[in-house]
């Protein structure tokens, strides 16, 4: 693989960049491999490429029966925090920002990391009260956040109104180093550097059945032929639930549709992102000009990626409240991305009672932010068959009532 670089810009440019090669293989899929991983998204991708990067587990297939990166990776808002009350929370998230500093750097691939900064507002006073706790909590944790004062909340984000008729801003917990990354780019990053490691990935390739041989994965039937495997890894986020029907268990999540907009393009004027989860709403400019909006996930289960007209009246409504700017904005476009939630908003990074078998689930809301250190920590698990970033995550937590609650900072904030 050839290495991106300004030398390799400007020499394809004076050969009319005819020189530029594929950037990752589309390979027939072989008879057997070490790992196979279902689901090519940003979680997929990164777990396939720390099984390589940090234990030299090459011969690896990752399955994807649409095209990569088409789920929710690219169907996000592409926001990076860490600031999460509980300390497993912290310790993942933490290391996936962590790793979001270097990895166009790591990966050779420019994947637009913003380090813009992240304000999650506070409206109510109890809010208040729940964000400054958060703020001790994450000095305890390592990581940098601070309670600001409206007065600040105005001088980083000068487009904002404090004094909204039913939600005034009486301050924020501010994440200076959390930001964006381009979603599409990330995948793309990913699955170039699998690529040149020898991994196979292989998309339009649905997983129809798991097989097993005594309570252990032996393979899975695909709609491009049966492949034999030592370890399966299960990464596909809102259909998680029917993969593991396949192989013979049940997961405890539900599966809801999570819909966000965009404006049309306009100069800039915001260069942080915020999150007002009073009145359920965030939003961040990219940088095309657009307004990236998010609102909430739909009241009952479904398997949808479009987005519906109630949700853009209820979250542009509650936003043009805190940004009266807004309204003078046409929408662009709108979709919606399939999650898979937990009873205590939280993910489940586990092994299953199949053997073999791992799940990476549950991520809900939130799951761009954690792509690296969701695939570090996986990678880590289905090697050595332990990782302390996902000890307190695993599937059975439920049974015995070690619940990790991120309602408040995972449930209605993204």
């Amino acid at each position: 693989m050839k290495r991106y670089s300004a030398f390799a810009v400007a020499r394809e440019a004076l050969r009319f960049h005819s020189g530029w090669e594929r950037a990752w293989r589309s390979p027939e899929p072989k008879k057997r491999y070490d790992v196979i991983i279902v689901g090519a998204g940003g979680h997929g991708l990164a777990t396939a490429y720390y099984l390589g990067k940090n234990f030299g587990i090459t011969n690896v297939a990752v399955l994807e029966k649409g095209w990569l990166g088409g789920g929710n990776t690219g169907r996000n808002t592409t926001i990076i925090r860490s600031n999460y009350l509980q300390d497993p929370s912290a310790a993942i998230y933490e290391k996936a920002r962590s790793l979001y500093e270097t990895m166009s750097q790591d990966l050779n691939y420019n994947v637009m990391f913003s380090p813009r900064g992240v304000i999650m507002l506070a409206q109510t006073h109890h809010e208040v009260r729940g964000y400054q706790r958060t703020a001790y909590a994450n000095n305890l944790q390592g990581v940098e956040t601070q309670f600001i004062g409206p007065d600040k909340v105005k001088e980083l984000c000068p487009i904002i109104s404090l004094d909204g008729p039913r939600y005034p801003v009486l301050g924020g917990l501010w994440q200076p180093r959390g930001g964006t990354a381009r979603h599409d780019a990330v995948a793309w990053g990913y699955a170039r550097a699998c690529s040149d490691m020898g991994m196979d990935i292989i998309q339009q390739c649905e997983v129809t059945g798991i097989r097993k041989d005594g309570g252990k994965v032996v393979g899975v039937d695909t709609t491009k032929g049966a492949m034999d495997c030592g370890q399966l890894g299960l990464v596909v986020a809102g259909h998680s639930g029917v993969l593991a029907d396949m192989a013979g268990f049940r997961l405890p999540v539900e599966s809801l549709a999570l819909q966000a907009l965009v404006s049309e393009p306009i100069k800039p004027c915001m260069d942080v992102v915020i999150m007002a989860n009073t009145v359920h709403g965030y939003m961040s400019q990219s940088d095309k000009g657009e307004m990236v909006i998010g609102g909430g996930t739909d009241g009952c289960n479904n398997y949808t990626q479009r987005g519906s007209f109630h949700h853009i009246e209820e979250t542009v409504r509650a936003l043009i409240e805190t940004f009266p700017m807004i309204s003078r904005l046409k929408m662009l476009r709108q979709w919606g991305g399939i999650v898979d939630m937990t009873g205590d908003r939280s993910p489940i990074l586990s092994k299953t009672p199949v053997e073999g078998v791992f799940v990476n689930c549950g991520w809900g809301t939130g799951g761009f932010k954690a792509i690296p250190g969701s695939g570090w920590a996986m990678a880590e698990l289905m090697a050595k068959g332990h990782s302390p970033l996902t000890e307190e995550f695993s599937m059975f937590r439920f049974r015995e009532g070690k619940f990790i609650d991120e309602s408040v900072a995972a449930g209605v904030a993204h």
